[in-house]
C-alpha cells in the first residue's frame, strides 16, 4: 500500500521534495566556520571559566610569536638586533595588538645615583659598540622574563610576542590578524634574506583548524565524492541509478547542513565532518533500495511493481537503519564539547533526511524515469553465489578464525592513547605546524600555565608576608 500510494503521488513527492531541499538549503547562508578555540568547550566548563575569569582580571594571551633565527647564529649582532626594533615597532600595527615583547623593548631598570632609569634595553642598535651589545646580551640572558621565553642560552634565535586581544565581534578576526601577522613576516623575510622567521601562537593555531577544515572541503571531500560516485557506477551499471543516488547525497546533505545553519550552529573541524558521515547513509540507503528494485525488473517484473516489491523488503531496514544511526549521534549531545554536540545533530538530521528522501522522492523519480533494463533469465548471481557457498561451506572454521582475529585485535585497545595536543591536529603540510615545532624545539612553546593568586585584602599584593608567599611559590614552582 505504501508503495502504490508512493507511485500515486509521485510528481506531487518530486515537488515537495525540492522546495523542502530549497527551503531547508538556504539556511547554508548562515554558515560560519568558528577559529576560536573556546568552542571547544561548553560556556559551563569549569576550566574555561576558570581560563575567563583569569582573563578578565588581567589580559588575554592570545598571541602572535614571531621567531628570528639569523643564520649567522648570533642574535645580539648590530643587524640583528635592528631588525628585531624594526619587527617590533612594525607589529604594534597588528590588528587588535595590546603589547608587544622582544629582547629590545624590554623595560631594563638601572640606578643613576640616587634616580632609577627605565628604558628599552636596545634602542637604535645600528649605533651600538661591542662593549654595548656584551652589556646588552648579559642582561638578557640574566632576567627570567626573557631567558627561554624571547631568547635562548646560545642567543641563536628569538621572539617577538605579540598579544592580541580580539573583540569577538565576528569570525574574521582571527584570519584578519593572521593575515596581517604573515605579510610582516614575508615583508621582512625578503627585505632580510639573512635571518629566519617562523609564526607561531593561539591564533595561528585557530586560523590553522579553520584552513585545515576549509582545505579539506575543497579538496579531500571532492576526492572522495567522486570515488564514491564510481564505486556507485560500477555497482549499479546505470546512468539514472548512478543519477538519482547522487541527488539523494546532495539533498540530504544539504538539507542537514542548511538545518544546520537555520539552528545557528557554527562550523568546527569536527563538525564539518558530517557531511561525509552523511553521504555514506544516503548512499547506503539508496543503493539497498536501487538493487532490490533493478534485480526485480531484470528478472522480468514491470518497473512500478518491482518499486513496490523493492520498498516491501527494504523499507523497514532502512528506517530502522536511520533512526538507530540518528539515536546514536543524537547521544553526542551528552558531550561536554559544543562542537560534538553539533556534530551529532547535524548528522542526526541529514541521516533522517536520507531516510525520507530514500523512501519517498527516489522510488517516485524512479517511477518517472524511462528506466532501461536488461532482462535475464537465469537467477545465477555468478561470483555472490560462489562466495556465498564458500561461506556457508566454511561456516565453523571461518567463524573461530574471526572470532581469533577480533579479540587479537581488541587486546591491543588498552594501548590506545588519548592525546589533546592541539598543534598536532596538523601534519606537516601546513606551515603552522613546521614553524611551531621548530620554535618549541629550538625557543619555546605558546603554551602557558597561569595562577592567579589573590591577596585576600584590597592592596594586599604589597604586603611583605604575602610577597613572600609569592617568592616561594615561584621559587617552589621552577623546581
Amino acid at each position: 500500500e505504501f508503495g502504490d500510494w508512493v507511485i500515486r503521488f509521485r510528481w506531487w513527492i518530486i515537488l515537495f521534495t525540492i522546495v523542502l531541499v530549497f527551503a531547508a538549503a538556504s539556511g547554508g547562508r548562515f554558515l560560519g566556520f568558528s577559529t576560536d578555540y573556546r568552542v571547544f568547550f561548553s560556556k559551563d566548563n569549569p576550566q574555561l571559566v576558570a581560563f575567563e575569569t583569569l582573563q578578565n582580571t588581567y589580559t588575554k594571551n592570545d598571541n602572535i610569536m614571531f621567531a628570528v633565527e639569523p643564520k649567522d647564529g648570533n642574535v645580539f649582532s648590530r643587524e640583528t638586533l635592528a631588525i628585531i626594533e624594526e619587527i617590533t615597532q612594525a607589529s604594534w600595527k597588528i590588528p587588535f595588538s595590546i603589547r608587544v615583547d622582544s629582547v629590545t623593548n624590554f623595560q631594563y631598570t638601572w640606578a643613576d645615583g640616587d634616580d632609577l632609569v627605565v628604558q628599552d634595553l636596545v634602542e637604535n642598535a645600528g649605533s651600538f659598540t661591542d662593549e654595548q651589545l656584551g652589556k646588552v646580551q648579559g642582561v638578557a640572558l640574566a632576567e627570567p622574563l626573557l631567558l627561554n621565553r624571547l631568547i635562548t642560552h646560545k642567543s641563536n634565535i628569538t621572539g617577538i610576542n605579540v598579544t592580541i586581544n580580539r573583540p569577538q565581534k565576528t569570525i574574521a578576526e582571527t584570519p584578519e590578524v593572521v593575515a596581517f601577522a604573515r605579510e610582516i613576516r614575508d615583508r621582512f623575510q625578503k627585505k632580510y634574506p639573512k635571518i629566519n622567521i617562523y609564526l607561531t601562537g593561539v591564533l595561528l593555531m585557530d586560523n590553522a583548524f579553520n584552513e585545515a577544515g576549509e582545505g579539506d572541503m575543497k579538496s579531500l571531500v571532492p576526492v572522495m565524492y567522486g570515488i564514491v560516485l564510481f564505486i556507485i557506477a560500477f555497482s549499479l551499471r546505470t546512468f539514472w541509478g548512478t543519477l538519482t543516488t547522487t541527488l539523494i547525497m546532495g539533498f540530504s546533505i544539504l538539507t542537514g547542513m542548511g538545518l544546520a545553519g537555520w539552528s545557528g550552529i557554527f562550523l568546527t573541524p569536527i563538525s564539518a565532518n558530517a557531511p561525509t558521515i552523511i553521504l555514506t547513509l544516503a548512499v547506503a540507503d539508496s543503493i539497498h533500495i536501487l538493487v532490490t528494485l533493478f534485480y526485480e525488473m531484470r528478472h522480468g517484473k514491470p518497473k512500478y511493481e518491482a518499486i513496490r516489491e523493492s520498498l516491501r523488503v527494504n523499507h523497514q531496514p532502512v528506517f530502522i537503519t536511520s533512526v538507530t544511526t540518528a539515536i546514536g549521534f543524537l547521544s553526542l549531545n551528552f558531550s561536554d564539547s559544543p562542537p560534538f554536540r553539533d556534530l551529532g545533530n547535524i548528522v542526526a538530521m541529514g541521516v533522517m533526511s536520507a531516510y525520507i528522501y530514500s523512501v519517498f522522492f527516489l522510488p517516485a523519480i524512479m517511477a518517472v524515469l524511462p528506466l532501461r533494463v536488461k532482462v535475464v533469465s537465469s537467477s545465477n548471481n555468478g561470483l555472490i553465489d560462489k562466495l556465498s557457498g564458500w561461506v556457508i561451506n566454511n561456516r565453523d572454521s571461518l567463524f573461530w578464525s574471526m572470532m581469533i582475529i577480533i579479540i587479537v585485535l581488541s587486546a591491543k585497545i588498552p594501548q590506545i592513547q588519548i592525546d589533546e595536543k592541539f598543534n598536532e591536529y596538523f601534519d606537516t603540510r601546513y606551515q603552522f605546524r613546521g614553524d611551531n615545532d621548530y620554535v618549541i624545539e629550538h625557543l619555546t612553546g605558546f603554551e602557558s600555565i597561569e595562577y592567579s593568586l589573590n591577596a585576600g585584602e584590597s592592596g594586599g599584593v604589597s604586603n611583605p608576608a604575602y610577597l613572600k608567599k609569592v617568592d616561594e611559590f615561584a621559587q617552589w614552582y621552577r623546581k
